[in-house]
């Protein structure tokens, strides 16, 4: 009786015990979230961004040196834009692969069209345009950080200001965004990790805002011109990421492969046009972030050259509102980089050396301007987190005499405008 007992407790235990160690496994099991899979990681998300600004004067429609914010007392629809892409894991050890597919239609294209590829297919003021395209590839090669590469169509490295409007503090934008760097290129680019602190970049492409060219169909290929250009340059991560510092170059021929260049004396495979940019960012503060934007460019062929600085102050005053001021002078010493393009299709056609195509000059111009923005972020149900307003007020100015505003009648300019972005995420 005893010897029976006994055995059915040492069951008890073992069976007990049995099932209590399954459990903790299965929890074990459990308790480990699944690594995500190559296309859990794959977004598409998007926002659509309207916006008007007032000219307090007359102005013949246009708000002489802006692009994407030139149309005078108008509504506009600047981006309705798509996002799909998968980007490269940051703390990649291996080989990793990545893509981005970014489309746009709305006022905004009309500058930002890569040659050759919808820029000439809509004639309203609201176009299609591929803002990028490109496969990513992270290598574990030359460095521990290892290299990554980027092939296909991409925006440009340049610049404190982008084509993607969100990430943008103010809704108009500086004279060096919209006539001092590029905007988009076709090509490769790699970026070498060299170290924490230091990142290489270095690459090829086919020129600014061009693709693949077609020498005997000038106004229409992809490429105003036959000849490559170098895109490159270093980026420093200083003070733990608080302070970065990214200085680039853009160097190679830019000018159209037509008669008038020729006649100029211009080669158009040979004349460099070098454009060069230096961003330096420091968050000094939770609340408070100094951005610096300094700018030279020159174009070979026709003895032109331009530059100047942006200096940016932003200040979150809470988690809704944030302050920025921008103050910026941007020197064109032969009125060869700053114009008015007022017919919708006349900015490409320019670029393609198309002779249809219409500029209005500001002639050899220095130019102040001081703008002051607001990004409100109101409280919105979840799916529209990330919606913002941004009011400006901004006062254009001529430095040195000239009348470039109100169709060559005034030296100056005041604009108030503002813009409302709104987000979407589909997965």
């Amino acid at each position: 009786m005893r010897k029976g007992v006994l055995l059915g407790l040492v069951v008890l235990v073992f069976s007990a015990g049995g099932a209590a160690g399954a459990d903790l496994t299965t929890k074990a099991r459990t308790s480990v979230p699944a690594l995500p899979s190559w296309w859990d990681t794959v977004t598409i998300t998007g926002h659509v961004q309207a916006g008007i600004t007032f000219n307090e004067g007359p102005s013949g429609g246009i708000n002489f040196g802006h692009l994407f914010t030139d149309k005078a007392n108008s509504l506009l629809m600047n981006q309705a834009l798509l996002t799909v892409q998968r980007p490269l894991d940051p703390k990649a050890s291996g080989y990793d692969f990545g893509f981005k597919f970014q489309a746009m239609y709305g006022s905004d294209a009309r500058y930002t069209h890569f040659l050759g590829e919808f820029d000439q297919s809509i004639s309203g003021r609201n176009q299609f345009d591929i803002v990028e395209a490109h496969a990513l590839f992270h290598l574990p090669w030359l460095t521990s950080g290892g290299v990554d590469v980027k092939v296909g169509q991409y925006v440009t490295l340049e610049g404190a200001e982008v084509i993607y409007a969100p990430d943008n503090a103010l809704y108009s934008h500086s004279y060096i965004f919209n006539f001092g760097i590029p905007f988009k290129h076709t090509g490769i680019m790699t970026t070498t990790h060299v170290t924490p602190i230091l990142d290489v970049y270095a690459g090829i492409d086919t020129g600014v805002n061009t693709t693949f060219g077609n020498r005997f169909d000038r106004f229409n290929g992809g490429d105003n011109n036959m000849a490559a250009a170098f895109h490159g340059g270093i980026g420093l991560n200083l003070m733990d990421g608080a302070l970065t510092v990214l200085a680039t170059t853009h160097i190679g021929p830019e000018n159209p492969n037509v008669s008038s260049a020729v006649l100029a004396g211009v080669n158009p495979n040979r004349a460099l046009r070098y454009l060069n940019d230096v961003t330096i960012v420091w968050k000094a503060t939770d609340k408070l972030t100094l951005t610096t934007d300094l700018n030279y460019i020159r174009e070979e062929g026709f003895n032109a050259a331009g530059g100047g600085v942006a200096q940016y102050v932003t200040y979150a005053l809470n988690d809704w509102l944030k302050i920025t001021g921008r103050g910026e002078v941007w020197r064109d010493n032969s009125g060869f980089f700053v114009a008015a393009f007022p017919g919708n299709l006349d900015f490409v056609r320019l670029e393609h050396g198309n002779p249809l195509g219409t500029a209005i000059g500001g002639g050899a111009t220095t130019y102040g301007a001081l703008t002051v923005g607001l990004a409100i972020k109101p409280p919105v149900p979840k799916e529209l987190d990330g919606l913002v307003v941004r009011p400006e007020i901004r006062y254009d100015t001529s430095l040195n005499g000239t009348t470039p505003f109100g169709a060559g009648t005034k030296r100056s300019q005041f604009t108030f405008g503002g813009d409302i972005i709104i987000p979407f995420k589909i997965r």
